[in-house]
């Protein structure tokens, strides 16, 4: 990319550092290490990019939900976020064009007789979801019968099904996937009910961050720079965004 616009310098860093949320609710974006607290994944190490094309040090501030981090950038506490595209979100932030797509599913019981998406919706389903993680926005707009037991995280909502508190629990698919790998007796429904396209967002009122922002998630993408990270990471599996 070419220099970066001071305008744009200033509405992604107004205090001379960038800010930015790191989700570590979600694994595919975000992991930190127990033994050292040290942060990882793709979310951090576009941060980083983005604050070295800036010419600013970083700051990471790091939530165990995506709604915590929301109310960060709503509250313009912190610059810039790595978050789920959704329409409530949209009234606030605004954002660029995905670079991550993930699949929201179900984790069941290995006894349980729901075997495909469309069998969850059902009069007394209960699913456990993360309170204010997109998947939890999309489902809450979305279901029709079964009734969502919320969490105040996305693995505190796993714990809930693990209890025998709900019949299922929404979530990303890999993590879910860890949580089978981890608890014996339960598996993950093929199929999807959401795609979540992840983006990167800043506070409505920047619009020339959100303008370079936008440009500096297409040349990741095309660079190969989140693939690579994803890699880094062991989150290989997940999809890079077509680009925009």
């Amino acid at each position: 990319m070419d220099q970066v616009p001071a305008a744009a310098i200033r509405e992604l860093a107004p205090t001379g550092r960038l800010r930015a949320t790191i989700n570590l609710g979600n694994i595919v974006l975000a992991q930190q290490d127990p033994a050292t607290g040290a942060l990882g994944g793709v979310s951090v190490d576009l941060a980083h990019e983005l604050a070295g094309r800036l010419g600013v040090p970083v700051e990471l501030f790091p939530f165990d939900t995506a709604g915590k981090a929301f109310g960060a950038l709503q509250s313009s506490s912190c610059d810039v976020g790595f978050l789920a595209i959704d329409p409530v979100r949209a009234a606030d932030l605004d954002f660029t064009g995905p670079y991550v797509i993930i699949e929201g599913t179900y984790l069941v019981p290995d006894s349980s007789p729901l075997r495909d998406i469309d069998d969850v919706d059902q009069d007394g389903i209960r699913i456990a979801a993360g309170k204010n993680a997109a998947y939890d926005l999309y489902l809450s707009r979305s279901l029709k019968h079964a009734r969502l037991v919320h969490a105040p995280s996305s693995r505190a909502g796993i714990e809930l099904l693990l209890a025998g508190k709900t019949e299922a629990a929404a979530g990303v698919r890999q993590s879910l996937a860890a949580a089978a790998a981890e608890s014996s007796g339960f598996r993950v429904l093929d199929g999807r009910f959401l795609v979540i396209q992840q983006a990167m967002a800043v506070p409505k009122g920047r619009p020339a961050g959100a303008d370079y922002l936008r440009g500096f998630v297409e040349e990741m993408k095309a660079s190969g720079f989140i693939a690579a990270s994803l890699a880094k990471s062991g989150q290989g599996e997940a999809t890079v965004a077509p680009a925009g």
